[in-house]
């Protein structure tokens, strides 16, 4: 069974994320050992400067970095990243599987991303589309996403 870390910057608020993700982590459990991270995001000016920003994005990365485990997979979740089909990400999270890397972790952004340093350090960088989304809402369809993975792997009608 693989273990599947997510960590994040920033934490929760509206009830309706608190119950799409509790749902998916519910969902999760005969798939894989699921452990959310919730990380401080970095308070800014409300005009904060290219610098500001960069100090802040910074020591993100470094609270990531912290909390990152020993060994695995990183998966950074940024716009750059690489676009996939559900069925590809799921030939990922098997191609990890096989790889002998069991466990994996995935890195989220707060409202302004991830530092570039610590996408760097990530072993796929992964976009669901070029458009900006929430932070929070990205938790939810990344754990979707993870659920939907392993029930194509299983064969189960949930992918159609």
């Amino acid at each position: 069974m693989q273990k599947v870390n997510v960590i994040c910057v920033g934490k929760l608020k509206e009830k309706f994320y608190i119950e799409a993700v509790a749902e998916y982590e519910k969902r999760l459990q005969r798939h894989c050992k699921l452990t959310v991270t919730e990380l401080t995001e970095q308070r800014l000016s409300d005009s904060p400067s290219d610098a500001e920003i960069k100090k802040a994005l910074a020591a993100e990365a470094e609270a990531i970095r912290e909390k990152l485990p020993k060994g695995g997979a990183i998966i950074a979740l940024c716009i750059e990243g690489k676009p996939q089909t559900s069925p590809q990400f799921a030939e990922k999270l098997q191609q990890f599987a096989l790889e002998g890397r069991s466990q994996l972790t995935f890195l989220i952004g707060g409202s302004c991303g991830l530092d570039e340093s610590i996408k760097k350090e990530a072993d796929l960088r992964l976009s669901f589309s070029p458009m900006t989304f929430p932070h929070h809402l990205a938790r939810v369809m990344l754990l979707e996403q993870i659920y939907r993975g392993y029930q194509i792997l299983e064969g189960s009608k949930y992918h159609k």
